[in-house]
């Protein structure tokens, strides 16, 4: 009789491991070594039917203000394993546990029922009331690239993937790649290059460290994450509701600090917008540590000191990106500053940010220009009086 068994439990036990193999797992997979070729080996995103979806657990989020991307939309997640939680800080980036993946999915609002391999967009203002937690409806939008961050034992790695034609997959690429779209509307239509970035180029902007060189995140910060999110039970603080859902310890129950604005809402303060618009966009570099720091401009947020802001201050490593002139911030003469010159400069040898767009953010530096037009002060040396 036993020997009859043994067979049949054999068998039984084979079927079993042949199942846990093949089965799909509804949580992402964390790829402790190598670079998957697949986005879906991580199985963070899946496309089902005409939707994105989000696996389980994976929570998606917002910030006050997002980085210019050349007018692309984005969906950012963040998923942690069972067990571990990051940890808050109050100023800088979040301690993630081994294991974390963070994702950032760019893409562009298109005509409902587009074909996918179309290479027409439509330029839409960003709107923090765009909400993801169902998914991105692909009917409605066209992928281009998915970034992830995944944080191994040697450190964070970050890996570009670029979205097929059909929408069905994204492949790794290592050397990035080059897209080309045309923005359609009623008022104009022009094409243009989306870049997406190298290995070595992710690194330029998550290096925030010059002298460590360790690539982190950037977003997941308190100033970035201090807002109200819709989640599907309701409206919360996207840091309370990471504290419920215990994928992030230590937040205080009064949180104190300073959200940053979103730039766009003209019913906050002028300066607080400016500021926030920088700190996003600018401060990954301009930090008192980052690739930047030789320039002696720092545009964090929590950064108060006029000169380091650029007032008044004469370029130091700016080469010909000065545009002749004199200042980084001339109060009240936008046309005259340094700042307002490279932002809307396209040339790669002179604009800022240097990475990760190649058109100029007309509504942000409409935004920087208000905000010095209405400085007071003068940059000319006070008139020597007998």
């Amino acid at each position: 009789m036993d020997c009859l068994r043994l067979p049949f439990l054999l068998l039984l036990f084979a079927f079993v491991l042949v199942g846990c193999h093949d089965s799909p797992s509804s949580e992402p997979v964390f790829q402790a070594q190598g670079k998957p070729t697949r986005l879906s080996d991580w199985n963070v995103l899946r496309v089902q039917g005409a939707k994105l979806e989000l696996a389980d657990r994976v929570v998606s989020y917002d910030l006050n203000t997002p980085l210019f991307s050349d007018y692309a939309h984005k969906m950012r997640t963040v998923w942690i394993p069972r067990g571990y939680s990051a940890k808050y800080q109050e100023t800088e980036t979040f301690e993630f546990p081994i294991g974390t993946i963070i994702s950032k999915t760019f893409y562009y609002p298109t005509a409902e029922g587009h074909n996918p391999a179309s290479n027409q967009v439509l330029k839409v203002p960003y709107s923090s009331e765009i909400k993801l937690l169902a998914g991105l409806d692909l009917r409605k939008v066209k992928l281009i690239e998915t970034r992830l961050l995944v944080h191994r034992k040697e450190g964070w790695v970050a890996l570009p993937y670029v979205w097929n034609d059909d929408e069905t997959e994204a492949v790794l690429k290592r050397v990035g790649d080059v897209k080309k779209l045309v923005f359609e509307s009623s008022e104009e239509q022009y094409e243009f290059n989306y870049i997406v970035p190298d290995e070595n180029q992710c690194a330029g902007c998550h290096a925030t460290n010059a002298t460590t060189r360790a690539i982190t995140p950037i977003g997941p910060r308190s100033r970035h994450l201090n807002k109200q999110y819709a989640y599907l039970a309701g409206e919360k603080n996207q840091l309370a509701a990471w504290s419920e859902k215990g994928i992030l310890t230590g937040v205080p129950a009064d949180i104190k600090t300073k959200a940053n604005a979103l730039w766009g809402d003209s019913k906050q303060d002028l300066a607080h917008r400016a500021r926030s618009y920088m700190d996003i966009n600018c401060s990954h570099c301009h930090n008192a540590v980052g690739p930047a720091d030789t320039s002696g401009l720092l545009l964090e947020s929590t950064n108060q000191d006029g000169v380091s802001l650029g007032v008044c201050k004469p370029p130091i490593a700016a080469g010909t990106g000065t545009g002749n002139r004199l200042y980084g911030i001339v109060p009240g003469k936008p046309e005259e500053s340094i700042m307002s010159y490279r932002m809307k400069s396209v040339l790669p040898s002179e604009m800022m940010p240097e990475l990760g767009r190649s058109l100029s953010h007309a509504e942000g530096v409409a935004l920087i220009d208000t905000w010095i037009s209405n400085m007071s002060g003068s940059c000319e040396p006070a008139q020597l009086t007998q």
